[in-house]
């Protein structure tokens, strides 16, 4: 069993810097986990966000104005923290660096943002956000699925949301451009389009800089017949 975990190298690296006592990756204190207690404190603190799209928002306000007037095909998102220090460089250690081991620490603190346990209580199934075969192969893993499993193991289904085109990179590009990069980039599995029928589901990512990606997603599964499609991201960029 032990010697199929440690086939693929990300795994036995992901259980080594998950289980053995390091640096805080933010402010080098020592013994500490990935992320200090006084970093957490620090750089985790909740704010108040747009119930519909996680925008951060005066006190009292529980949606933007943009969402009033275009309500997004998201019934709620929620996010943790802004894409900002020391998050973005945490997530791109993450995502570009082969280090899976963030999954569980970033989960955690995704766990706890507010609204996040009423959110995941809610969905019948997490569904990550699927990479392209070829992203996939070159860095190995898919981060928004490392984030889901380690949320819920129990309900997370990848068999359902489908990466059926690869999309260039959208770093560059603004909302308008990013939705019609990602046009028919999803599908939902044919042969199992029927169970998305009436369910509560809870996309997965790991990063929201415009919601066009998750935005997508949510029309297809709506459009298979989806009742409630939610979302949940560690980061939410402010995009000027």
């Amino acid at each position: 069993m032990l010697q199929r975990f440690f086939a693929k190298p990300w795994r036995a690296l992901a259980f080594v810097q998950a289980h053995v006592p390091s640096q805080c990756a933010v402010c080098a204190a020592w013994p500490a986990t990935r992320l200090c207690a006084a970093c957490l404190a620090r750089f985790g603190q909740p704010r108040a966000r747009c119930n519909r799209c996680a925008l951060p928002l005066p006190g009292g306000a529980t949606q933007c104005a943009s969402c009033l007037l275009h309500p997004p095909p998201l019934d709620a998102c929620v996010a943790a923290v802004d894409y900002a220090y020391p998050w973005a460089g945490l997530l791109s250690e993450f995502k570009f660096h082969g280090d899976p081991g963030w999954a569980p620490p970033l989960a955690d603190l995704l766990r706890h943002a507010p609204l996040a346990q009423e959110t995941l209580a809610a969905a019948d199934w997490l569904l990550p956000i699927p990479l392209a075969a070829g992203r996939l192969g070159e860095r190995g893993f898919n981060q928004a699925q490392c984030l889901a499993k380690a949320l819920a193991p129990a309900r997370l289904r990848t068999d359902l949301l489908l990466r059926v085109r690869a999309t260039p990179d959208q770093h560059a590009l603004g909302r308008a451009e990013r939705l019609a990069n990602l046009r028919a980039a999803f599908a939902i599995e044919p042969l199992r389009r029927h169970e998305l029928h009436g369910r509560s589901v809870l996309l997965v990512d790991d990063v929201m800089t415009t919601g066009a990606t998750l935005h997508t997603a949510a029309q297809v599964l709506r459009d298979a017949g989806a009742a409630r499609v939610a979302a949940l991201v560690l980061a939410r960029a402010v995009v000027p």
